[in-house]
């Protein structure tokens, strides 16, 4: 970890780029703002060290919200050439939103992301989301009552629309990247919506020098986002050895088809993910609310004691029943849609 204030060292780009040396090729996600733009030069300053390593091609979404947007990306695609790297910009184009803005763009900008990469035949998309992304991602789910999954906030890899999404600064601070442009010499573009107080993101965003004075600084709030990934992480595994247990103590047994006294005797948080894991294997409208599972693993549990025979649910595009013992997941058959 380096000082707050100071440049991106080569040795620490070195670090944070050692896992892409192998890899073909890489998309950068890059906006025009200071995150993405020092992702860009820190990423083409460590290409450029290396006799052999992967092709770099910029990728900039205009989303059309804003007028200054087509001038940002044009600016992006100016420096990209100058540091030797491939350059497209793709349009998000449509009717937009009038609500959930936010939440739409960014799944217009992770659709488009993907399919610039697929034309490329590139599978690695990485975007700048640093440890300040981190710490206010973290305080959006806990304010929402994310579970322990959701409270890990952002992976450093994940799987998404076909391929592997890395964001290689989660550990790095937004003051320490504005330090690395300002030494390079690098403009950069300020989004004012980043600062829109109208968006849950921004006024959380104002929060933090309070926040900080307390103790819990952007560093704390992804430290222990790591911690929870951690515990989240070890969680799956006992889930995974909870489904090896129920099969081969019950030889009926199969991922959604369960004893119902032996799954009622695992603890509920495994059986909360085994419930989850089964309803989003077989639902065809996930994925599950986390607090509907819970609502629906207390029906389970309090028919499970009154020796009820038989009952069934539905959440989520998938059919749970209990009976003859047996708790069953299945889809649920299509919903009926009434004409006029």
């Amino acid at each position: 970890m380096g000082d707050e204030q100071s440049p991106i060292s080569a040795a620490r780009a070195r670090a944070i780029f050692a896992p892409w040396k192998r890899l073909p090729a890489v998309v950068l996600a890059v906006s025009g703002g200071p995150d993405s733009v020092a992702l860009m030069w820190l990423a083409a300053r460590w290409r450029r060290s290396l006799k052999r390593g992967p092709r770099l091609i910029a990728v900039t979404i205009d989303h059309g919200l804003r007028k200054e947007a087509a001038a940002e990306a044009r600016d992006v695609r100016r420096l990209a050439h100058t540091l030797g790297i491939d350059h497209r910009t793709l349009r998000w184009r449509g009717k937009k939103p009038s609500t959930g803005v936010p939440a739409a763009a960014r799944e217009a900008r992770y659709r488009l992301l993907a399919r610039a990469a697929r034309a490329s035949g590139v599978t690695h998309v990485a975007t700048a989301h640093t440890r300040d992304d981190q710490a206010e991602t973290f305080l959006m789910r806990l304010l929402r009552g994310s579970g322990i999954s959701g409270l890990a906030a952002m992976a450093a890899e994940t799987e998404r629309k076909g391929m592997l999404l890395m964001r290689p600064l989660l550990d790095v601070s937004k003051a320490e990247l504005i330090a690395t442009l300002e030494a390079a010499g690098i403009g950069f573009a300020d989004d004012p919506s980043n600062r829109d107080r109208a968006f849950t993101r921004p006024r959380l965003r104002s929060l933090m020098p309070v926040l900080a004075e307390e103790g819990a600084d952007a560093r704390t709030l992804a430290r222990l986002a790591s911690r929870l990934g951690r515990a989240d992480a070890a969680l799956e595994v006992l889930v995974h050895g909870a489904e090896r247990y129920l099969a081969l103590t019950d030889r009926r047994a199969a991922p959604g088809n369960y004893d119902a006294r032996a799954f009622a005797a695992l603890p509920e948080e495994i059986r909360l993910r085994l419930l989850r894991r089964a309803i989003d294997r077989c639902g065809h409208e996930g994925p599950a609310e986390l607090g509907k599972i819970e609502a629906l693993s207390e029906v389970i549990d309090q028919a499970i004691a009154t020796g009820q025979a038989r009952w069934k649910r539905t959440l989520a595009g998938a059919a749970i029943s209990l009976s003859r013992g047996r708790i069953l997941v299945q889809p649920a058959p299509p919903r009926r849609h009434r004409n006029g």
